[in-house]
């Protein structure tokens, strides 16, 4: 009979900690951070975009160098922000979250508003490739950190899974420490879902600018030449001036107004003005049963948005504007 070592029951180790995180939240608010919303980091062109960009303002430098395929574009920006979104709906409901996130190729298109067409899987590699073969040499902070760095918009990606016919079904993207950090920090605002129905590329980046430097104050004012410096347009100034009034006479920028005032100035103006003296105020316990009964959700944009629905029913007197806030969550829900 063969000798054999006794031992008792297996020792329990802790489970190691993730080097990943999985996107799984369904409907997170879409989020950008605010140096890419605030510097044009990203190309306005259709074609592959090879020019080298320095642009310095207000003491900020950041040179922008594309790969052979171009630089990345703005609506390559779509998988970056799907990707913050879903981390910063971790944070909000207490989840550990990684610099690498695993994501269903299928949940970012319909997320983003692209098409799920085979073409449409065949751009969406090629903005992944844009975005790790863009470098960028900055010293923007992030955070609290303030230094000069290269790096690429994300790390490194890889098809994780793939259909028979080759089509990519999950992806795995590492982000570059600069914008995770942008992350961790919450350096980043909340965009409008219209944002991804917008598709001249000038429209896109307006909204940014406006939704960052407006937001919701009574009015943002920006002479031309600097408009046209901060969106990284490579348009003489007079063509860029006759694309913005194209853009004003239609009026289709999400939740702002644009307006050319005297002066060579552009005015933009939020559509809808909430009067803060007269906004119901909501009592912190009642955010955190909000944040509990819709775990993953941003829930101070829901609470924006109920001001929004407020402000457009009239707003009426409130005997319990808690009660009332809770109860337009339910049916939202549901």
């Amino acid at each position: 009979m063969s000798g054999t070592l006794a031992s008792g029951p297996p020792e329990r180790r802790p489970a190691p900690a993730r080097d990943f995180f999985v996107c799984d939240f369904l409907g997170a608010v879409p989020k950008h951070d605010l140096a890419a919303m605030e510097h044009p980091l990203f190309s306005l062109s259709t074609r592959p975009d090879r020019r080298i960009l320095d642009y310095e303002h207000n003491g900020c430098h950041v040179t922008i160098v594309p790969s052979v395929k171009g630089r990345a574009t703005i609506f390559d920006a779509d998988i970056l922000i799907f990707c913050i979104s879903q981390l910063m709906a971790a944070l909000n409901a207490g989840r550990e979250v990684a610099r690498t996130l695993t994501l269903t190729a299928h949940d970012l298109m319909v997320a983003t508003g692209r098409e799920t067409s085979g073409d449409g899987y065949r751009r969406l590699r090629d903005a992944f490739e844009r975005l790790a073969g863009t470098r960028i040499t900055t010293d923007i902070s992030t955070g609290d950190t303030e230094t000069t760095t290269g790096f690429g918009l994300i790390e490194s990606w890889q098809i994780v899974r793939r259909t028979r016919a080759g089509r990519m079904v999950s992806v795995s993207v590492t982000l570059s420490e600069w914008l995770y950090r942008a992350v961790l920090s919450k350096s980043v605002l909340t965009l409008s879902r219209d944002y991804f129905r917008l598709r001249k590329p000038l429209e896109r980046r307006l909204y940014e600018l406006a939704r960052k430097h407006c937001g919701r104050q009574p009015e943002w004012q920006v002479s031309v030449a600097t408009l046209c410096k901060k969106c990284g347009s490579a348009s003489p100034r007079r063509v860029f001036r006759a694309m913005l009034r194209e853009i004003i006479a239609r009026g289709n920028i999400p939740d702002y107004d644009l307006e050319e005032v005297a002066g060579d100035v552009i005015r933009v103006t939020p559509q809808r003005l909430v009067e803060t003296a007269r906004a119901p105020t909501l009592r912190p316990e009642t955010l955190e049963t909000a944040r509990a009964r819709v775990p993953g959700a941003d829930i101070y944009a829901l609470e924006a948005e109920w001001r929004d629905f407020w402000t457009a029913t009239g707003r009426p007197a409130l005997r319990s504007p808690d009660r009332a806030f809770l109860g337009w969550l339910a049916k939202r829900a549901g």
